[in-house]
């Protein structure tokens, strides 16, 4: 039988432990990390896993949840205040699971966007000096295909909220069929 901690392992993902005193331990380092630790371990990309201690509950998202509330109280926050109101609107609401995978694909959308540009600058043989130049130049382009690609996504999710107001669209698209009357 494999256990979670040898399944994590074998899988490559680190494993931080929490313990109730609120400290956090790196499994991989046998140290004890802070948050500001696991957030380098977010930029560089490295899979890991917070777990308390005792219950192996896995409380990874509420790790980064708190990193997330202290980047947004620390500095330039990300997310202006109305917007995180209609997110708390949206829980318990139907919609919940679209706007959370909408969210999704449109920051995925952003990331490889600015991976794009990223390969293009490195096969110039961009310079930070040349690659700022270019951002200067290009911002307000960026800017407005950006709105677009924002309006495109207002728009869509603005037909999704009529097609879902509509009780007998609820379900077009997907291969249900409708009792027949006569089937009674």
């Amino acid at each position: 039988m494999v256990t979670k901690k040898q399944s994590a392992k074998s899988a490559g993902v680190r494993t931080i432990k929490k313990y109730p005193n609120r400290r956090l331990y790196d499994t991989q380092t046998s140290t004890y990390v802070t948050l500001s630790d696991v957030k380098s371990l977010v930029l560089a990309h490295e899979e890991f896993k917070v777990l308390d201690a005792k219950t192996e509950e896995d409380l990874t998202r509420a790790i980064l949840l708190q990193i997330i509330l202290e980047e947004e109280a620390g500095g330039v926050p990300l997310f202006t205040t109305p917007m995180l109101s209609q997110m708390i609107r949206f829980y318990g609401h139907s919609m919940q699971g679209v706007v959370g995978g909408m969210l999704e694909k449109n920051i995925q959308s952003f990331i490889d966007l600015q991976s794009q540009y990223a390969e293009q600058s490195k096969q110039g043989g961009a310079t930070p000096e040349s690659w700022a130049q270019f951002m200067n130049v290009q911002n307000p382009m960026m800017q407005q295909m950006m709105g677009s690609y924002v309006e495109q996504s207002k728009n869509l999710f603005t037909q999704m909220q009529e097609k879902m107001k509509d009780p007998a669209n609820v379900f077009t698209g997907f291969p249900f069929t409708t009792p027949d009357k006569s089937d009674k």
